[in-house]
C-alpha cells in the first residue's frame, strides 16, 4: 500500500516507521523539508539501536529508510490512504483535510491520529465523509501496540475494515471505538493525569511523592507527572479542553495549574521543563 503521513513529529515518524517496517511505500510530508529530515534522522536512530540491540539487521534497517520518501508539498499524491498526525489542533486539522481532499484520489483513505477531536467534524470538511476515519496510535509508535480504530457518524464499513485489517497487519492490535471526545484512551487517561495536578495544586503531596503512590500502589510503570511530561502538557491540556466543550461536564475542567505551566512554556521533556526540570539530565 501507498501510504501518505502527514506530519514528521514524534508520532508521525514512528507511523512512517511501522508501516515502512512492513514493507507499505510512506511519502513523509510536513511543512518543510527539514522538517521531514529530521523527522527521517529519528527514525534512523531508532534503527540503529534495534540493530544494535539484535532486534532487526543492517540489511533490515537499510529497507526501512528506502520505503520512506520525503514528500514535502500536496502535488501527484497518488495513495491508498493518508494519515494525518499534525499537532492537536481542530483549526490544523480541519485545514489539512481540507487539502487532502483535493490532492488525494477520491477513492483514497483519509485517516486521523488525533487522540481528542470529532473525526465527524474533521469528515465534514471532506467530499467524501465515508471514507474518512480516526487511527489513533500510542507513543511511542514502534512499540505500543494499541491502535483505537474511531468510525465518525459517516464511516463506511469498508473504510473501517481495510484500516482495522492495515493495523493487525503491521503488528497493531484495534480496538473499535465510538466518536465521542477523548475516545477510550485519553477519555480516561487525561482526566486522572488533570485530577493528579489538582493534588498538587491543592496542596495534598509533592509531585515525587504522587508519582510514586501511582507507580507502587497501583503499579503504574510511570507516575502521571512523569507521563505527562513525556506526553507534553500542551496536548494534555488540548485534550482536556475538548472533553470539557465536549461534555459540558465540570469534571472534566482542566487544573488551573496545568494552564499556568501552557502558558509558561513548561510544556514537559520537549521543552526542556515542565513538572519536572530535563535541562541538566
Amino acid at each position: 500500500m501507498r501510504v501518505l503521513v502527514i506530519g514528521a513529529g514524534q508520532m508521525g515518524s514512528g507511523i512512517a516507521q511501522v508501516l515502512a517496517a512492513a514493507g507499505h511505500e510512506v511519502l513523509l510530508n510536513d511543512v518543510d523539508l527539514k522538517r521531514i529530515e529530521r523527522g527521517i534522522e529519528g527514525i534512523a536512530k531508532q534503527l540503529d539501536r534495534a540493530v544494535e540491540k539484535g532486534r532487526i539487521t543492517q540489511p533490515e534497517r537499510g529497507k526501512v529508510l528506502e520505503h520512506i520518501d520525503p514528500r514535502p508539498h500536496f502535488e501527484n499524491l497518488d495513495v491508498e490512504l493518508a494519515i494525518e498526525a499534525a499537532t492537536e489542533n481542530f483549526e490544523i486539522k480541519k485545514d489539512l483535510f481540507r487539502k487532502l481532499d483535493l490532492s488525494t484520489p477520491p477513492e483514497a483513505i483519509l485517516a486521523s491520529n488525533t487522540s481528542s477531536i470529532s473525526i465527524t467534524k474533521l469528515a465534514a470538511q471532506t467530499s467524501r465523509a465515508e471514507r474518512v476515519i480516526g487511527m489513533h496510535f500510542m507513543n511511542p509508535v514502534p512499540v505500543m501496540k494499541l491502535v483505537e480504530i474511531i468510525r465518525g457518524i459517516a464511516t463506511s464499513d469498508a473504510t473501517f475494515k481495510t484500516v482495522h485489517d492495515l493495523a493487525a497487519a503491521i503488528g497493531k492490535t484495534p480496538v473499535e471505538v465510538r466518536d465521542f471526545p477523548g475516545f477510550i484512551s485519553n477519555r480516561i487517561l487525561i482526566p486522572m493525569l488533570n485530577e493528579a495536578i489538582y493534588a498538587l495544586y491543592e496542596g495534598v503531596s509533592t509531585i515525587e511523592d504522587i508519582d510514586t503512590v501511582m507507580k507502587l500502589g497501583m503499579n503504574h510503570p510511570m507516575g502521571p507527572f512523569e507521563l505527562a511530561d513525556f506526553i507534553g502538557l500542551d496536548t494534555c491540556l488540548a485534550i482536556m479542553e475538548v472533553l470539557y466543550e465536549g461534555f459540558s461536564d465540570s469534571k472534566y475542567r482542566p487544573c488551573p495549574l496545568l494552564r499556568q505551566y501552557v502558558a509558561a512554556g513548561w510544556l514537559g521533556k520537549k521543552s526542556g521543563r515542565g513538572f519536572y526540570d530535563y535541562r541538566n539530565r
